[in-house]
């Protein structure tokens, strides 16, 4: 100060020292409540949210979510019109979102999956813009572009503190993996925290931290666990499941990969829960471990990571109360975001590393592309999730589905919507035969030499048509009612409204 002195007036060093002399006048410690907010509305206010604006959800509870329906009635009431819904995929719990779409509230929708009421209202025409279809890669694609811009990001936690370090693997209704609701914390202009408990300061490990969060409301639910499976993740006891569970581990164990340290992603449903039991069997018997499990974890990779079959799981959503126990509790269970799991753009996508990948199919037809999102009479009634992420990086993209669906051919001329396309799947295993796609030859010739039998897809087609002859072709308008994007944010097809 004294050499300060020495060089400047008095009004001269006041001027200098003014930020120094405001801070000394501040009240200590005034700042740590200031997060907390003592209702939505009152944290809806305090966000700035303005008509034509983009709200987000993520889906952790998914079936069990109560955070969506809650917060949009509120924000109806407030009067709020013309906004953009981003939510990470979308349920039939989530119906009630028909009358925000009715006046007006909601007037356009980027998601990864419409099922349900939902689906079906608006595959009939019910919204002016079509809904934006994206993959979960492709959704941190879009918001790293710019594409989709958040101004303001509801996340619904278990448990969080006063200053915004939420998880989910903690409380009471513990949904895992906060793997989506990451990316909507680091990409959104403002974070609203909704938690049903209150913790002391430092709540950790923080899955979505404290430098994200604008404001922490405490509210009485944010979801219900046991809805988050929603019996997709039962353990099969139907023949036909067991069949393809069975099949589909032969192909694995003989494709090549099948070797210590491969590594692996198997969804839900009860063909794929079976796989990776039958799949465990193999591991044993030839004491090979798999190096990483990904994806949406379950209670069969815990049960594989326990024996030690599986060194690591990464995990960017949590489909049972077992992999939501896990994660708070093995360091070997890890949890991963959106952007570390599928993002094409990022620096590092775990997807880019996967040997092995298990999915399901609505459709495949004739060149191996997939349709996951639109039922056999056109509704909106799938998700796109992370299977075209998945099937694009994994050396071995598998399709697993019955080649009918009790009178519906599952195997088609064309798929109604393509999601995933047939460049990006290595096989198709159904109940009454293998096919293989010709680029990949390398694959075939394990099959054939391991005693597989494998036939091409116009054979399973023509099994299909004998069992359940020709399907009539839907009816359309030309208003297109939806758009699906592929992971890199180009349309790779069209949903139009029916007739």
């Amino acid at each position: 100060m004294r050499d300060l002195e020495k060089q400047y007036t008095s009004a001269e060093l006041t001027s200098v020292n003014a930020p120094f002399f405001a801070c000394k006048e501040q009240v200590k410690g005034q700042d740590r409540e200031s997060k907390l907010c003592e209702s939505i509305e009152a944290a809806i206010k305090r966000s700035g949210l303005k008509d034509g604006m983009t709200i987000s959800f993520h889906h952790a509870f998914r079936g069990g979510d109560m955070i969506i329906n809650k917060v949009m009635d509120i924000i109806a009431a407030m009067g709020f019109k013309d906004l953009t819904l981003a939510s990470s995929s979308l349920a039939s719990v989530h119906d009630p979102l028909i009358e925000h779409i009715k006046n007006g509230v909601v007037t356009q929708i980027y998601t990864s999956g419409l099922r349900s009421k939902l689906g079906e209202a608006i595959s009939n025409g019910l919204m002016e813009k079509p809904v934006h279809i994206h993959s979960h890669g492709g959704r941190v694609h879009l918001l790293q572009s710019g594409e989709l811009s958040i101004d303001v990001a509801f996340i619904g936690v278990p448990v969080c503190d006063r200053f915004g370090n939420a998880n989910g693997h903690e409380g009471r209704s513990k949904c895992g993996s906060l793997g989506y609701a990451m990316s909507d914390a680091e990409f959104s202009k403002y974070v609203i925290v909704l938690t049903e408990s209150l913790e002391e300061y430092p709540n950790g490990p923080a899955s979505i931290a404290q430098d994200q969060v604008d404001c922490v409301v405490v509210v009485d639910a944010v979801g219900d666990p046991s809805k988050i499976g929603a019996g997709e993740t039962r353990m099969t006891t139907n023949p036909k499941e067991l069949l393809l569970a069975s099949l589909t581990a032969k192909v694995i164990e003989y494709s090549g990969l099948f070797k210590e340290g491969f590594s692996l992603q198997t969804g839900t449903g009860g063909a794929s829960l079976a796989t990776t039991m039958f799949l465990s069997e193999k591991m044993e018997e030839k004491k090979i471990t798999a190096s990483f499990g990904l994806g949406g974890i379950t209670g069969t990779m815990v049960y594989m990571l326990k024996r030690g079959l599986i060194k690591k799981l990464l995990d960017v959503q949590s489909f049972d109360e077992f992999a939501a126990k896990s994660l708070g509790e093995n360091k070997n269970h890890i949890e991963i975001s959106a952007n570390q799991y599928a993002n094409p753009s990022s620096k590092g996508a775990a997807v880019k590393q996967l040997d092995v990948v298990v999915l399901s199919a609505l459709e495949v037809d004739l060149d191996f592309n997939v349709n996951v999102i639109t039922g056999s009479k056109g509704i909106l009634r799938g998700a796109s999730g992370g299977h075209c992420d998945t099937a694009a990086e994994a050396k071995l993209a598998i399709i697993v589905a019955p080649l009918t669906r009790g009178r519906i051919p599952t195997v088609t001329k064309r798929v109604n919507t393509i999601v995933t396309p047939g460049s990006s799947v290595d096989v198709v295993i159904t109940d009454q035969g293998i096919a293989v796609n010709p680029q990949n030859q390398a694959l075939k010739e394990h099959l054939i030499k391991a005693g597989i039998a494998v036939v091409d897809m116009q054979t399973l087609y023509e099994r299909a048509i004998r069992l359940c002859g020709e399907p009539k072709e839907i009816a359309y308008t030309d208003k297109v009612v939806a758009l699906i994007r592929y992971r890199d944010g180009s349309i790779i097809d069209v949903v139009r409204q029916l007739a």
